[in-house]
């Protein structure tokens, strides 16, 4: 498996268990603070790397000390990082994350060269040899320029798939909307399928984004798993039970198990269930690059974990 994971590249830094935030030049002390690779393209380019893909991640970095945190990070978990463009004058996208004891996350954001990468920066030939091209945060780019970039991987025969960092609301769909058309696998979570179509039913929301011309949605809905959405269907796979640390990168690793499963021959169900694998491992442990496995630890643990239903 060839993959390019292209858009969002993130260093986060997790703190955790927070349960406050102290007041004024108040301290507290916690268990761990950890520096991560992450993103919706770096993060996912991380698991797809342990269970075996060939990945090359494409995007931008500054030139800033955060930046080449980031690309020795994403170095050391096997990912090839010479299509990431290095910005003069913005700074590295970056996120604090105080995580807190059941596993949620509020974040503090900063875009930086995220926002600075646009269509012209696109490898175009290096996508074109690619076998899959996952877009990582097309409302950076916008739907237009998005759709180009998309277009383009599917005439050369790639698979493309794409999923959405910002919140949903309906001006960002219609944002996004010209990429449609042209994703083979779109990756939302529950909230923003609900919020982009403003349906109160998952599968109803689903099929309206099919309607706008994805060819399946799959949207993540947390320790409930995924609901699989297409103009033929609709089948649900469940999560499996574990105890939840940090539900950071989660998402992303989902996406990762789930292409790396299409990528060796498994039905969409068979690829849910090892996207669903990943996310668990990961869930485990804190931050974007938990969990030490690859495919075999995670088909073993995929046979031997009770699931939530």
């Amino acid at each position: 498996m060839k993959a390019i994971t292209l858009g969002v590249h993130v260093l986060d830094v997790l703190v955790r268990p927070v349960e406050r935030i102290p007041e004024g030049q108040g301290g507290e002390l916690v268990e761990e603070i950890k520096i991560t690779a992450a993103g919706s393209a770096g993060g996912t380019a991380l698991t797809l790397a342990k269970l075996g893909a060939e990945v090359r991640s494409a995007g931008a970095v500054g030139t800033d000390a955060t930046g080449d945190m980031l690309l020795r990070l994403l170095g050391d978990g096997g990912i090839d990082t010479s299509l990431l463009l290095r910005r003069e004058g913005v700074p590295t996208s970056a996120t604090v994350l105080p995580i807190r004891p059941n596993g949620d996350r509020p974040a503090l954001h900063v875009i930086g060269a995220n926002g600075a990468y646009g269509v012209d920066d696109v490898p175009r030939d290096a996508i074109a040899g690619s076998d899959y091209l996952h877009f990582g945060g097309p409302e950076f780019m916008g739907g237009e320029a998005a759709a180009q970039v998309l277009q383009h991987a599917r005439e050369n025969g790639v698979v493309t798939s794409a999923d959405v960092l910002a919140p949903g609301d309906p001006g960002l769909l219609e944002w996004v909307a010209g990429a449609l058309p042209h994703v083979d696998w779109f990756f939302p979570n529950d909230d923003q399928v609900l919020a982009f179509t403003g349906e109160s039913d998952l599968e109803a929301g689903c099929r309206a984004l099919v309607g706008r011309g994805v060819g399946c949605v799959v949207a993540t809905r947390g320790a409930e798993g995924v609901l699989i959405v297409d103009a033929e269907g609709s089948e649900s796979v469940p999560a499996f039970q574990v105890d939840v640390v940090d539900t950071t990168g989660c998402g992303d690793s989902f996406v990762a198990g789930f292409l790396r499963g299409l990528s060796l021959g498994r039905d969409r169900r068979d690829a849910a269930v090892l996207g669903n694998a990943a996310a668990a491992l990961v869930a485990q442990g804190l931050g974007s690059d938990a969990g030490d496995f690859d495919l075999e630890r995670a088909d073993d643990f995929a046979r031997s974990t009770p699931t939530a239903a």
